[in-house]
């Protein structure tokens, strides 16, 4: 069986990704982890699922990657961490709760700020169908789908 810890993986290889375009790998990874595993698994199951098959698509991510606040020009590690980035250009926070609350949205949108990065995903794998889950958050992106 293979071992590994995934927190530690950030393949560096370049490639030309869209926002959108990773956007739709994560979307197709996480339809794919639903219809094997359905709904009820803890969050850091889900995470670890996602984080492995993103990496089988050789796609750089970063799990539990640091969030840091700089505040009056003092960089604070403020225990923010995000799930997972991928490519650098990607946030994806992941829930398995009943209902998502408006502040799981908030918080994506204020990682998005915080990091400069464009669009997040946020996912909550607790729902019957994963279309239902799958919330695109965005930060001054220009969207062309």
């Amino acid at each position: 069986m293979l071992t590994f810890h995934l927190a530690e993986i950030n393949f560096k290889m370049p490639k030309l990704y869209s926002e959108n375009d990773i956007s739709k790998f994560i979307v197709d990874v996480a339809y794919n982890i639903h219809v094997q595993y359905g709904p009820g698994l803890f969050e850091s199951v889900y995470e670890e699922i996602m984080c492995y098959e993103l990496i089988k698509r050789s796609l750089n991510i970063k799990c539990q990657s640091p969030i840091p606040l700089v505040h009056d020009e003092i960089k604070f590690e403020a225990g923010f961490r995000a799930d997972i980035i991928v490519e650098n250009l990607v946030l994806i926070e992941l829930k398995s709760v009943e209902a998502l609350a408006p502040v799981h949205y908030k918080q994506v949108q204020t990682y998005l700020k915080l990091t400069n990065l464009k669009l997040g995903l946020l996912i909550n794998f607790n729902v019957a169908l994963i279309k239902d889950g799958i919330h695109r958050i965005v930060n001054k992106l220009n969207d062309r789908l």
